[in-house]
């Protein structure tokens, strides 16, 4: 098979790198999963199988070989968010569509005792960069519900534009919930990078930084 535009790949900010997934993630990722259960449940599709079995060292296995197929087919990119060499999290790039519309959709999650770091922010900015470069796409979606104020933050922090509000977009958490939906292409980073962007960006105020 060949090999997909821009996967497997490391693209990376500074301390934050993407990397694709690996077997041996297993008991990282578990732990942070578990650990999470407050933070990430309420954002999480919903599932016949409750937190602790689906979050499991045992459950790694069969995703990570979804999120490799995903890969090498090229409907997705899967990568595993890490900060200074640790795993801190999960991004993925789906819905990728070539041809005519050349777009995407970018879902990511990160440790809460990581939050309040830019870890989110810089790794949505290198995905952007990323889909943009080497995978040759033109437009990236990031689908936010709207009580989701942390994501929000980030993709306000971006700049990415307000598209349109699906109403009982996705079934997550037990239910058919509402999704605002978030937008750039190409064309508005205007020659720049999405993470020289950021980094030209004024602090945020104390008040403004959430856990994000």
């Amino acid at each position: 098979m060949a090999k997909v535009p821009g996967w497997p790949a490391t693209p990376s900010a500074g301390p934050v790198l993407l990397r694709a997934p690996r077997l041996r993630d297993a008991r990282t990722w578990s732990e942070i999963r578990l650990r999470n259960e407050r933070w990430l449940a309420p954002w999480e599709p919903s599932s016949p199988h409750d937190w602790e079995e689906r979050n499991s060292v045992g459950a790694w296995p069969a995703l990570h070989s979804a999120l490799r197929s995903g890969g090498r087919k090229g409907l997705m990119l899967p990568f595993m968010i890490c900060y200074g060499g640790r795993l801190v999290g999960q991004l993925n790039v789906s819905n990728v569509v070539h041809g005519a519309l050349r777009s995407c959709t970018v879902g990511y999650w990160v440790d809460e005792a990581m939050a309040g770091r830019g870890i989110t922010p810089t790794a949505l900015a290198v995905a952007v960069d990323h889909c943009f470069g080497a995978v040759g796409l033109h437009r990236v979606e990031v689908d936010i519900r709207p009580e989701n104020t942390a994501s929000l933050r980030v993709v306000e922090k971006l700049g990415l534009r307000r598209e349109g509000f699906y109403e009982r977009f996705l079934d997550i958490d037990g239910g058919w919930r509402d999704h605002i939906a978030f937008a750039i292409t190409v064309e508005e980073l205007n020659g720049r990078s999405m993470v020289s962007r950021l980094a030209a960006l004024p602090p945020a105020p104390a008040w403004r930084n959430g856990r994000a």
